[in-house]
């Protein structure tokens, strides 16, 4: 008889390797932030000093003294054994800067940025539950209707988060005044960013359970329950643990977002948070805090990964490790009518904006019609500067959904390759996942200097994991299955199990995580592009548009609302053109 452990739950790679794996990230991660000062164009006595004073104009014997006081001739390396040798003792060293102690400021900013963290993880379950809400009532009935929606999903994570938090803290913060704008003085000072934080992590995990839930209600099991008289609520638990275990490992990625990619809306909301502290001292090259916040980023990564994978193991049970999972393949689901007329109004607007556009200058600059409003003229209105944004949306059209498509799809590929390690890639997943955006910008940026080309690599080294974590958590169960064991006894190979069993299973789940995400890639890009580190000025791009209006949402809410409506109406044409062509691709094999 042919053995089946080769596929099944049982063949994982050992413990210590997640373990090893976690280590060498986390050194190799701590070695190239130790990097930073050495490979930048930029003379780090130059930048400390400027970072000290603004004002003053440094002389060669202040910089001199300032490499003599630093030890920057002494090397990268023995700055981090030095480094190391005082974490041990619980000296994380002093501030390049201030002078000030570094551990006591990166505590401070790692409490304030877990707090912001747990309350924006409660309106992330909390939107989440009432997206997913209506699929599982109504699957735990066997009442699923025949047609699928996903917009209102789309919609909700396609919101900029630094956008959603300036439109709040402006409504509710100034005009209205019910809560804080600014600071961080108690729980009222959290509700703003928690909301701002939450409400598009929550509509990207309910899109991803919402999609995950009808696979699982369509198992044998549940209609096996539910013609046996079983209540609605104990099918719909049962049903709830099967998806949740596909889709807790997107917590992982959104979690520790929460903490270190959350620089905007800290920075919005002047708030002493963790992320702020290490964008602020990677800018500044201050070495002593920024590997100590970059190690308490990577550390909470790896207690978040711990954590979420046992959760999985607890939702699964004994079934994970004896190889008795059924397969959670969606069923051929028929859009709905209104998916698809919405598929075609978003195209046909997308299309009308960017032919619009393209018939005008982007870069005409007009002083005297600085921040219209939309007219016959100008149909989206005017910048600060006085630019067509009609012009510029439409302009920025191409390179932004191309620039963002070759990302995604260069982070799928290597999730998926990686995933499909499982436990061998697990740490350096979990490592890389709580790294903002902004550092890895600053550090590729360093190398190759400022490029569109630099942004785009930078959120490749990073954009992968979301998918690595779903992949191989998807790929766990299915190799757990038993029709997977059943093909194994049969004599098929790794070659025909991969191509029919477990990419099929797996592949549609990543490509609607990646939709529900590009409007976040967009953004990510635009936030490098705003810092100096990626696309500059004046080329017109839609998440730069976002970023450079952002300031004049109260004054001139209009210089957002083009960008941000087509990065909308792109993620839910995305989401419902998939759903259209998922279908006439299965009839046409049906036929």
């Amino acid at each position: 008889m042919i053995s089946t452990k080769s596929t099944g739950a049982d063949a994982r790679p050992p413990r210590w390797r997640a373990g090893a794996g976690r280590v060498a990230a986390g050194t190799t991660l701590l070695t190239a932030v130790a990097l930073l000062p050495w490979l930048s164009a930029t003379d780090p006595a130059l930048t400390v000093l400027r970072a000290r004073s603004a004002d003053q104009d440094p002389t060669p014997a202040q910089l001199a003294a300032v490499r003599e006081q630093l030890g920057l001739d002494e090397g990268p390396f023995t700055h981090l054994g030095h480094w190391l040798g005082g974490l041990s003792r619980g000296d994380a060293g002093t501030s390049w800067v201030s002078g000030e102690p570094v551990l006591p400021q990166v505590t401070s900013a790692f409490a304030v940025s877990t707090t912001l963290m747990l309350g924006a993880l409660v309106v992330t379950i909390a939107v989440a539950a009432l997206i997913s809400a209506r699929t599982l009532c109504l699957g735990s009935r066997q009442a699923l209707p025949p047609g699928r929606g996903g917009t209102g999903a789309a919609f909700l994570a396609a919101l900029p988060k630094f956008l959603l938090a300036s439109l709040l803290a402006t409504v509710f913060g100034v005009w209205l005044g019910w809560f804080p704008s600014s600071g961080w003085e108690g729980p009222s000072s959290m509700v703003l960013p928690a909301l701002a934080l939450g409400v598009p992590s929550g509509a990207m995990i309910g899109g991803l359970l919402d999609h995950s839930l009808p696979a699982t209600f369509h198992e044998p099991w549940a209609r096996t329950w539910h013609a046996g008289g079983f209540s609605s609520g104990h099918v719909a638990r049962s049903a709830l643990r099967g998806a949740l275990a596909g889709v807790l490992p997107q917590l992982l990625p959104t979690v520790v977002a929460l903490v270190g990619g959350a620089v905007a809306v800290e920075k919005i909301f002047n708030i002493p948070g963790l992320g702020r502290l290490a964008l602020e001292a990677a800018i500044a090259q201050d070495l002593p805090p920024l590997q100590t916040a970059t190690l308490a980023l990577a550390l909470l990564g790896v207690a978040a990964g711990l954590l979420i994978q046992a959760m999985r193991h607890v939702l699964l049970g004994p079934a994970l490790r004896d190889g008795g999972l059924t397969a959670s393949h969606l069923p051929a689901l028929r859009p709905r009518r209104s998916t698809r007329l919405v598929a075609g109004l978003c195209a046909l607007t997308l299309l009308t904006l960017v032919v619009a556009g393209l018939l005008r200058d982007p870069l005409h600059v007009d002083t005297a019609a600085r921040l219209l409003p939309p007219s016959a003229a100008h149909p989206l209105g005017t910048d600060a500067l006085g630019r067509d944004l009609l012009a510029r949306l439409g302009h920025g059209a191409l390179r932004t959904a191309g620039l963002a498509l070759g990302v995604t799809t260069v982070s799928i590929v290597t999730g998926l390759l990686l995933g499909m390690a499982g436990r061998v890639t697990a740490g350096l997943t979990e490592v890389m996942s709580t790294l903002p955006a902004v550092l890895i910008g600053l550090l590729t940026t360093a190398v190759t200097g400022p490029s569109v080309w630099g942004a785009a690599g930078a959120v490749c080294l990073i954009g992968w994991t979301p998918y690595a974590a779903q992949a191989a958590a998807l790929l766990e169960q299915e190799r757990a299955s038993g029709h997977i064991l059943a093909s194994v006894s049969c004599g098929a190979g790794p070659t025909h199990l991969l191509r029919h069993h477990l990419l099929p299973a797996v592949l549609p789940a990543v490509l609607r995580n990646a939709l529900l995400r590009l409007p976040t890639t967009v953004l990510v890009l635009a936030s490098l592009g705003f810092l100096g580190l990626g696309e500059q000025p004046p080329t017109p791009e839609w998440g730069r548009l976002l970023a450079e209006n952002q300031p004049y949402l109260e004054l001139a809410p209009w210089t957002v609302l083009g960008a941000a409506g087509a990065l909308v109406l792109l993620s839910v044409l995305a989401m419902s053109g998939t759903a259209v062509g998922r279908r006439k691709a299965r009839g046409a094999t049906t036929r």
